[in-house]
């Protein structure tokens, strides 16, 4: 076996090794006999929230344990084939069980990326939240953009995604947009979005055709789960209802449906307006719990703390990631230093190997000095 096969080899057990330890490999086949008696229970449905949760994690069980033997069964395969390739002198099965050992390098790679969202709230769904910064229309264009490009790498993902508010620019664009996504570790893989975001471009708005810089926030906080209480007193938020924004025609809203809700001890402000005032009301109080969760979270995670506390204004200062479309093409993470010049593909939701280099990184618990001093 050539040395790099060897190596291949090597790291698909190291990841194997990982995702068994992750799930606890040796009792995982006893806890799914207990999901499965528990999902047989006649009153299992009697508490929908309470049966949803048990599904969801029965089936993250199921997704681990099934990605560790895909990974276990195509090692040994493919190891059995390159030996059997090489006893028999058929340079072609060893060339095609190398190449499958390589892809299942990648793919061991990500699983165990996936392992590691073991935060306290990485499995929970979330809210992603866009505001345009610095810039005017240019800015309300890029926050279009950017939701457009969320909303690809959600539906590529298979999760599902909610517009739960959105203010349109004044001539175009969006002023602002929040969306709810729901699927499996949405908020583990999206928290490290949080941050500003920053477009290079030869505007489209101006007609001597410069070159306009403009930003964006992206904030992402995880929808709190039924059983985490969060206790808010009437006391402490004011409801104000007003005529949701639009594109108008049939459609336009003519009734103040539309919810804000401030949360006076902390200053935090969330909005729904896609809805009914009773659904908005319901939809902006959730946003608010999880809105102060993820403070909580940030109290307790100082590294989390920190990410959040430098998104800062959508200005120079604080930015995570640089999207140049002229004079040349090229998305650069200015934590990880990963970069492409794929910009099509990124603006499209082509923004896994973003999210994994930053995961990798906070998981070895480098900065983003240290990262990048690595350079």
């Amino acid at each position: 076996m050539r040395a790099e096969t060897q190596n291949n080899v090597e790291a698909i057990k190291k990841s194997l090794k990982l995702l068994a330890q992750r799930m606890d490999w040796d009792s995982a086949p006893h806890r799914l006999e207990e999901f499965d008696a528990m999902i047989e229970a006649p009153d299992l449905w009697n508490d929908p929230a309470k049966a949803q949760k048990l599904m969801r994690e029965r089936q993250a069980l199921l997704d681990a344990v099934g990605s560790y033997r895909m990974i276990d069964s195509g090692l040994k395969d493919n190891v059995e084939l390159i030996e059997l390739g090489e006893a028999e002198g058929d340079d072609e099965i060893v060339a095609e069980a190398e190449a499958a050992l390589k892809s299942l390098v990648e793919v061991a790679a990500a699983k165990e990326l996936e392992a590691l969202l073991d935060g306290e709230a990485d499995g929970n769904d979330t809210f992603l939240e866009i505001n345009a910064g610095a810039g005017g229309t240019e800015s309300c264009d890029w926050a279009s953009m950017l939701a457009r490009m969320y909303v690809r790498w959600a539906e590529k993902k298979g999760y599902k995604v909610e517009l739960q508010s959105e203010t349109a620019g004044e001539e175009a664009g969006i002023r602002s947009a929040a969306y709810k996504i729901s699927g499996p570790n949405a908020y583990g893989w999206l928290k490290s979005e949080s941050g500003v975001h920053r477009l290079v471009r030869i505007s489209p708005y101006d007609s001597a055709a410069r070159r306009h810089t403009s930003f964006c926030s992206v904030w992402v906080y995880p929808v709190v789960d039924d059983n985490i209480e969060i206790v808010i007193p009437d006391s402490e938020i004011r409801i104000d209802t007003y005529r949701s924004s639009g594109a108008g025609g049939q459609h336009v809203n003519t009734t103040d449906s539309a919810v804000r809700i401030t949360h006076l001890p902390t200053g935090i402000v969330v909005t729904s307006s896609m809805k009914s005032q009773h659904q908005n009301r319901e939809i902006a109080m959730n946003a608010l719990r999880s809105r102060l969760y993820q403070m909580e979270l940030d109290r307790r995670n100082a590294e989390v703390n920190a990410q959040h506390a430098a998104k800062g204004e959508a200005g120079w200062g604080n930015q995570i990631r640089s999207y140049v479309l002229q004079p040349y093409q090229m998305v650069k993470d200015l934590r990880t230093s990963v970069e492409t010049s794929d910009t099509q593909g990124v603006l499209d939701g082509d923004l896994d190997r973003f999210m994994a280099a930053t995961l990798a990184m906070d998981v070895a618990g480098k900065s983003r000095a240290e990262a990048n001093a690595e350079d």
